[in-house]
Formats: C-alpha cells, structure tokens, sequence
C-alpha cells in the first residue's frame, strides 16, 4: 500500500494557463445570445468556479432563455476550439515530475468537462504525468463543496487526510479544508491581502502566485506532513 501523500491538482489557473481561453470562450458564448461587452474583470469573478455554476450565474444575469445544458454546450464547444494552445505553468510540470518521480498517488480534480480535462492536458503533454481525474460531470455539487476532491481521493483510495490539494482560487481552497485535505494555494488572481480569506485556510501560501511558486518547496512542505 501506497502511504505517501496523494496529490491532487486543480486544473484551469494552477496547473495550465486556461483562464484566458475561458474568457474568450464566455465571451463568444454570451455573444451567440445577444450579450456584449463581457469583460475580463466579470470574467476573473468565477476564476474557481465550475463552469455550470457560472452559466447558471450569468445566465440569470442576463436572462438568457437558453437552458443551461444547452450554454453549457455552446461553451465547452469554444472552449475546444481554443484548447490546442493551452500552456503549462513550468514550475508546475516540475512539480507533477517530482511528485511522479518519487511515486506519489496523483490525479485532477476540475470543475471543468471531461473533454476539456483531456483536451488540456493532451495539449501541455501533462496526460502522460496525470492521466487520473474527476470532472464536473463526475460530481454533484462544485467548488467550493468538497464532492470533486472526495471523489478524487475515492479513485485513488486514498484516504482525504491523505490528500494535499493545490489550488489558484479561493472556492478551491475552501473545498479542500471541508474535504479534510491539505492545501497549496497558488492564487492566479492576487487580491490586496492573499494571505487573508479566502486562502486563510490554506497550509502553504505562494503570495505571489505562479511567479513564486517554487516545485522543491512545495514539494518539500508535501512530504513533511507525511
């Protein structure tokens, strides 16, 4: 049996830098229905939260007709044909290495669809370091309920307090800490005091994002608590 600590990996703004495609997929969507001037700081709103959650939010906004399933379509069909340029965060994939090097159970935990997950991690060549994860079609409830990191750890059979989650959003951190796991969080989006709520919870804290996120001390942090 495997005792060293699992990893699981948030996706969209920690792993690879989707964010952007995600605007402009959003955009494009809300343009189909009529809806303009969509900007990025309404964007950066639901960085970490599930794309069904934010077309339910917008879709009231705005009073689109349009049921959710079908927004969720349209989105997720930008979104593929976007996805080919999606880069990896470098400091990341050193960390996934480190972490697979060494044997450490990992997988993906999004609040993205299946084939987003794949088409993203087939385009930075992460799915032959991460080929496990869960999707927000795998689960109930998104971020920040727990389901899509307790679903994570039950396919691994790993036990939660096993687990060390690395986040970029707030609704992720508070996910991990009502699923029992550890936390990283490397925010995308840095608010005027990061390590205040809503990263508070989290056990380590790259104030300044992907710029300082550094592989060997998170990696070092993860094993100490093992």
């Amino acid at each position: 049996m495997n005792t060293m600590p699992a990893v699981i990996f948030d996706l969209d703004g920690t792993l690879v830098d989707s964010e952007p495609l995600y605007y402009e997929a959003g955009r494009r969507t809300l343009q189909q229905y009529g809806i303009t001037g969509f900007s990025w700081e309404e964007h950066s709103q639901f960085i970490g939260i599930g794309t069904r959650e934010t077309l339910e939010t917008l879709r009231g906004r705005y009073r689109i007709e349009a049921p959710v399933e079908e927004l969720l379509a349209v989105k997720n069909r930008h979104y593929l044909e976007l996805a080919a340029t999606t880069e990896v965060f470098p400091a990341m994939r050193d960390f996934v290495e480190l972490l697979r090097a060494a044997g450490h159970p990992l997988a993906v935990a999004s609040g993205s669809s299946r084939s987003a997950i794949e088409t993203a991690l087939k385009a930075t060549g992460l799915d032959a370091l991460l080929p496990l994860y869960v999707s927000a079609e795998d689960v109930g409830r998104g971020k920040p309920e727990p389901d899509v990191f307790l679903a994570a750890a039950r396919l691994l059979s790993v036990d939660p307090g096993r687990c060390v989650v690395v986040e970029d959003a707030g609704p992720g951190v508070e996910a991990a800490r009502r699923a029992g796991m550890r936390c990283i969080a490397v925010p995308y989006v840095a608010g005027p005091s990061p390590d205040g709520e809503p990263f508070a919870s989290a056990g380590l804290l790259f104030r300044g994002g992907q710029p300082e996120f550094d592989a060997r001390r998170a990696y070092e942090w993860t094993t100490a608590g093992s």
